[in-house]
């Protein structure tokens, strides 16, 4: 059997896990390509207006995977992927969304990962969809606990200094090095599936990279201080991806390794929308700039802001020798 993954949303956290579970139990795994305008132009062509942009260029992923021979396409309905937290609604629902919105939809594979209180549900759902390829639960179990350890690796290599796309990319056999050239620490926020999608992040981290900077992201910091800056917060942030956000934030603020911090956010995000402004307004140490980005975003004026941030941090530093205040 051939399975699609949509090369989109949370396939930049998990594709790891579910290449090597499918894998393992005999099924090809196909992805959709990178994305592209027209990936981007399919998806909104089919997604409601009200959806914010990584929505729609997963809509985009899936009708690509649509016009390929395939037998399935892996599309989980993400509710909690932790204790007492959760993903964003549109999550949630997006089988449904789909289902009633491409009448050219292949086959689904549902599952439905919900572990905000445990991990019955779960462990039931994924024996149901490993008996689409085989009836031994016993090899339906190594499968997933194989896809696990995968997806381990994967996040070992982010404390390294690579990005969790770039760990997959080094964990599917390509080489990659990062330049030892910078004179700049910069962290970049957002979530992963905008901010490693090069298409709709506009390849900010790369583009950073040429103007000598070091980036950094919430993968590639300690994960236990991510939660305890978090905890500062006086209400638990219960989106998942915003508390790492949140506590990111915060930890890039107190460490003095760092230069600036960038926020990029999708319009139409309702999480981003608060989670932005809480950090907006917690930062208090280090220049902050907040990015916001949808289909009609030009590349030229994201260039610009992220030269005249590099600039201003340069000057702040004092990297700039010539440099004379024009405060006298």
């Amino acid at each position: 059997m051939r399975v699609g993954i949509p090369k989109g949303l949370f396939y930049h956290y998990y594709f790891p896990l579910w290449k090597t579970f499918f894998q393992d139990l005999g099924a090809e795994v196909v992805t959709s390509a990178a994305t592209n305008r027209r990936t981007v132009e399919r998806g909104i062509e089919s997604a409601v207006d009200e959806a914010c942009f990584p929505i729609k260029v997963y809509y985009g992923h899936v009708r690509e995977l649509c016009r390929q021979k395939l037998d399935y396409i892996f599309i989980p309905r993400l509710v909690s992927v932790e204790y007492r937290s959760y993903i964003c609604p549109k999550f949630m629902g997006l089988p449904d969304m789909l289902k009633a919105g491409l009448p050219e939809l292949l086959p689904v594979i549902e599952l439905t990962v919900d572990v905000s209180k445990n991990d019955r549900q779960l462990k039931q759902d994924i024996i149901r969809v490993g008996k689409i390829f085989t009836n031994n639960k016993n090899q339906i179990n190594r499968a997933y606990q194989h896809g696990l350890d995968e997806l381990s690796k994967c996040k070992n290599l982010c404390r390294e200094g690579y990005n969790i796309s770039e760990a997959i990319q080094i964990w599917e056999g390509e080489q990659l090095e990062l330049s030892p050239n910078y004179d700049l620490n910069i962290g970049v926020l957002g979530h992963g599936y905008s901010l490693y999608d090069h298409t709709i992040s506009m390849n900010i981290i790369e583009r950073l990279r040429k103007m000598d900077c070091r980036v950094f992201v919430a993968e590639t910091l300690d994960q236990e201080e991510i939660e305890r800056q978090a905890a500062q917060i006086p209400k638990k942030v219960f989106w998942t991806l915003g508390r790492m956000m949140v506590g990111s934030a915060l930890y890039m603020d107190s460490h003095d390794q760092f230069d600036g911090i960038i926020y990029l956010a999708c319009f139409g995000c309702g999480p981003d929308s608060m989670i932005g402004e809480v950090i907006e307004r917690k930062v208090k140490n280090k220049p902050f700039m907040f990015i916001t980005i949808d289909e009609h975003t030009g590349e030229a004026g994201m260039v610009t802001r992220l030269e005249a941030f590099c600039d201003m941090l340069r000057r702040r530093a004092g990297k700039y020798e010539d440099y004379i205040s024009s405060y006298g």
